[in-house]
């Protein structure tokens, strides 16, 4: 059954709002509220766990003395607000309780990346039956609009291909690390700075980008993705050296993320990648993201800005607030459940730490050519002890799994001390003109 909404558009009154969760981006959220006072919305509930030490934080001085706290969601599903905006993050239970404001008759408005990658789908149904807003602008790359601008400014062209930097803590990482620190040290800053969390995993390994781009991949080539089938690859396994070979090469390391619809399959992987100097990916420092959205006949779009903190992303959750109160409709595309792959077809960067014996490129040359690989070009820098001889080749382009089934006859060589690390090498049709 379909229900009205609360509010009708050009009704005089506010849309009375509340928030879920009132940590760094909820305090933000009521501080660009608070300092813009938009007539069109009104914060009126605020929900967290130990409700009393928030109340007492130095955020809450933004929000009006009329504001209800409370550590019972019950009292928000039951209150009259008009939207919910959710910024707790995971999964159990926010996707319960968003649910249940849904058919309440509430509009949601979330920055949860990993809600909207697993669990998107389903909540816009429901959201559409009731002629509801289901809002995530901030689910990906926080302060800087790509998502509104896929939906909006996109939306006529077919997008083929997206690349981009989407996390903006692997990013600080590697770009610190190109600048010449080493990875225990900048994670640790990362962590010290808020940037990562104690557990950093999420981040590194790609787990966070993966859902992002699955999100990206359904608002621009309308294709739904499982998650959990998405390759991803950490940077923990990147070192000094790489950027010291990847400077030789022309190039320098990022965690990328990339989807490519091939017909009805999609390749798709999150993982530190080569990028050439002249990429606009390769200008990206710090916790900047950046997406480079490929369509057939718009080329190439570039968004970037700061993508992490609370305020960029309040930003988007402020924007997210106003298009619902104004009751802006965006453009409705049928999306189509996609089988998704990791193999890419790129040239590919190997490094090998070896104790160094006579023979060892022969054989890892014998390895790659008889899986139809071929060697493009191989490094070795000087200064490195031969009992620990760190080296690298780069193929011709061809498939990530070819690759894979070479390495895994060479990581079983005696003289290899260290599993080989294997990154794609992204070619210039990843480049913005």
């Amino acid at each position: 059954m379909t229900t009205k909404r609360k509010k009708s558009v050009g009704a005089n009154k506010a849309v009375k709002v509340a928030l879920l969760g009132f940590g760094t981006v909820g305090g933000s959220v009521a501080r660009v509220l608070a300092a813009s006072r938009f007539p069109d919305v009104q914060l009126t509930h605020i929900f967290n766990r130990n409700v009393d030490r928030k109340r007492s934080s130095e955020a809450a001085k933004a929000v009006s003395a009329s504001v209800v706290w409370t550590d019972n969601i019950d009292v928000i599903l039951r209150s009259d607000v008009d939207v919910v905006v959710e910024l707790m993050g995971g999964l159990n239970p926010v996707e319960g309780w968003l649910r249940k404001a849904l058919v309440a008759g509430k509009s949601v408005v979330t920055a949860n990346k990993q809600l909207i990658a697993y669990r998107g789908t389903g909540l816009a149904k429901i959201a559409a039956q009731h002629n509801l807003h289901l809002l995530h602008g901030a689910a990906v790359a926080g302060g800087v609009p790509v998502i509104p601008g896929m939906l909006q400014g996109l939306c006529g062209d077919q997008v083929t291909r997206l690349s981009g930097i989407v996390n903006g803590t692997c990013n600080y990482i590697l770009s610190r690390m190109e600048a010449g620190a080493d990875y225990a040290t900048v994670l640790e800053d990362a962590q010290q700075l808020g940037y990562a969390e104690s557990d950093p995993s999420a981040d590194v390994d790609g787990y966070d980008a993966r859902a992002k781009l699955c999100i990206l991949s359904r608002i621009a080539m309308h294709a739904e993705l499982d998650p959990d089938a998405v390759a991803i690859q950490t940077i923990s396994a990147i070192e000094a050296i790489d950027f010291s070979y990847a400077k030789e090469l022309n190039c320098t390391i990022r965690q990328v993320s990339r989807a490519e619809l091939d017909g009805k399959l999609m390749h798709a992987r999150v993982a530190p990648m080569l990028v050439p100097l002249a990429s606009p990916m390769a200008w990206s420092h710090g916790t900047q993201n950046m997406v480079v959205v490929s369509g057939r006949f718009g080329g190439d779009v570039v968004f970037s800005g700061h993508g992490a903190g609370g305020e960029p992303t309040a930003v988007a959750v402020v924007s997210d607030l106003l298009a619902v109160a104004q009751d802006c409709r965006t453009v409705q595309l049928p999306v189509r459940r996609r089988e998704v792959t990791g193999d890419f077809l790129a040239p590919h960067y190997l490094r090998f730490v070896v104790d160094d014996k006579p023979g060892i490129v022969s054989a890892i040359s014998g390895a790659l050519s008889k899986v139809g690989a071929n060697i493009d070009s191989l490094l070795q820098r000087r200064g490195y002890p031969k009992h620990r001889l760190p080296f690298v080749v780069t193929t011709e382009p061809c498939l990530s799994s070819t690759i894979e089934r070479a390495l895994a006859s060479v990581a079983r060589m005696d003289c290899m001390l260290e599993k080989p690390l294997c990154l794609q090498m992204l070619e210039v049709e990843d480049k913005a003109e």
